[in-house]
């Protein structure tokens, strides 16, 4: 028991020192102090239709927490394809979770980042992206280029830490809900839902 508990801890600590060198790279990879608590990961894995038999799109699982509940909601790990910035957290996924598509590359640039993948329609985006940290155009842009690779009606989610939206409304080409408030995040976390009709 002593050992197991010592091994947890071990992990949480290596991850948290994953983590923090992340943020210290630059505002592309991290947008957080620190990672996603699993009451949030699970949240947002909760809008996964795990019988639509579509893959789900991941953005930014950094050092893999929400990556963890997608899998955990019943996603079979090559029907995952998540892609990350960082180099290191890349690594590190794929150390991690084996089987799991993960791609090393830009959000921002998805038919370049997704490659073979880039005509995929995906059951539903999970996104921790910093959004915050990028023009407003860019944001706009990224959530359009997710809408058009989901079936209509089905869910973009993103995580933020601002107390609007962090991408602005345009009800004429999509909608926006406030989805939860999750106060055990550090810090405090709004999740968002962005979807067609």
């Amino acid at each position: 028991m002593a050992i197991r508990l010592k091994e947890r801890l071990g992990r949480k600590f290596d991850e948290e020192i994953r983590f923090f060198k992340g943020m210290m790279q630059g505002p592309k990879t991290v947008g957080s102090i620190v990672p996603t608590s699993s009451v949030t990961a699970r949240r947002m894995a909760s809008v996964i239709d795990t019988n639509s038999g579509l893959p789900v799109l991941e953005l930014g699982p950094g050092t893999g927490a929400i990556t963890k509940a997608i899998l955990a909601k019943g996603v079979r790990p090559d029907n995952l394809v998540a892609i990350e910035y960082s180099t290191d957290f890349y690594l590190h996924l794929v150390r991690l979770y084996e089987g799991v598509h993960f791609i090393n590359g830009d959000a921002f640039d998805l038919n370049r980042t997704l490659g073979v993948l880039r005509g995929q329609v995906f059951d539903s985006v999970i996104s921790a992206v910093p959004l915050l940290n990028f023009p407003m155009q860019a944001r706009v842009n990224l959530l359009e280029d997710l809408l058009d690779r989901l079936p209509p009606g089905r869910p973009v989610v993103q995580i933020s830490y601002g107390p609007v939206s962090p991408i602005i409304a345009k009800p004429e080409r999509y909608h926006i809900r406030h989805f939860d408030f999750v106060v055990r995040n550090i810090p405090p976390a709004q999740l968002w839902i962005y979807r067609r009709s």
